[in-house]
């Protein structure tokens, strides 16, 4: 089976290095090269290769190139590409592995380093199990159902009713929906959280807080807007910056002071106008439940 790949580097010479040592390996066939972060997104995004050469400390910084690639690619595909790292310094390796990349491969590239890492890359992608959308490149967020995906972003399949005919009479079966378990993946450790769990999400540069009912606070090293992006609107939504709320946690909203307060804590968190619509939308559905105002 052919993987297509596509090669991001700022120097044009090493996406010709790149390619003339890929080409010597039939799994593998080429798409196209971009020399900056936005060809190179744009690139991904119109093609969807298995695979992306990618480097990340770029002679050229104008060019942009960083690891930040892999998180712009999480806002638009629900399968981002594997990635291969290729640069001549070592200094960002232990960053790189965050992200989960297949490997890192020092300038100027090695025949044998590269033949492990193709390797590497074909384990990874038979690894992938077909229900699986969204691999974290830092500590993997996943979905482990993705049929339970779609019914908590469906409200109406908040129960399913099943008649199961009988020889003489019928049998009602009641589904209640289960909660999205979260699964935060590092370095083999495999940690689930349920999601009613959750208070909040809380952004810390590159990484995101995971704040729990019990106390106990979680670091994931991926971007808020990566959790914006893949979480359900329909129990969670983002109403700061820094900050995405249960929404099933809310015990009060303050408009004037421009505040969320957090059921059975003394926690509150503002919330800015540029996310107010998300507030409104928190209102109306509480609203929209078994609900009483005086």
């Amino acid at each position: 089976m052919s993987h297509t790949y596509i090669i991001i580097d700022d120097s044009q010479d090493d996406v010709v290095k790149t390619q003339a040592i890929a080409e010597r390996f039939r799994n593998l066939s080429f798409v196209a090269s971009a020399n900056n972060y936005d060809d190179g997104v744009n690139l991904i995004l119109e093609h969807q290769p298995r695979l992306v050469f990618l480097e990340i400390d770029p002679s050229d910084k104008k060019s942009n190139l960083s690891l930040a690639l892999i998180n712009e690619l999480y806002r638009y595909l629900s399968v981002v590409p594997k990635i291969i790292v290729t640069t001549s310094k070592k200094d960002h390796a232990y960053e790189a592995l965050k992200y989960e990349v297949v490997d890192y491969l020092l300038k100027p590239l090695d025949i044998n380093d590269f033949r492990k890492a193709i390797l590497k890359f074909d384990r990874a992608i038979k690894s992938d199990l077909p229900h699986m959308e969204v691999k974290n490149p830092a500590a993997t967020f996943e979905v482990l159902d993705e049929t339970l995906t779609e019914e908590l972003q469906t409200e109406e399949h908040d129960v399913e009713i099943k008649t199961v005919p009988a020889t003489t009479d019928s049998t009602v079966t009641i589904q209640q929906p289960q909660s999205l378990i979260i699964c935060i993946k590092s370095y083999g450790d495999y940690r689930y959280i349920d999601s009613e769990d959750i208070l909040y999400f809380e952004a810390d540069n590159n990484s995101t807080d995971i704040h729990l009912n019990n106390g106990e606070m979680i670091t994931a090293f991926k971007t808020l807007k990566h959790f914006e992006t893949v979480l359900p609107e329909s129990q969670f939504l983002r109403i700061h910056n820094s900050y995405i709320i249960n929404v099933n946690q809310v015990s009060r909203i303050h408009t004037g002071n421009t505040v969320c307060y957090i059921k059975n804590s003394t926690t509150k968190l503002p919330f800015s106008k540029s996310y107010k619509d998300n507030v409104d939308l928190i209102i109306n559905r509480i609203a929209g439940g078994n609900y009483l105002e005086i």
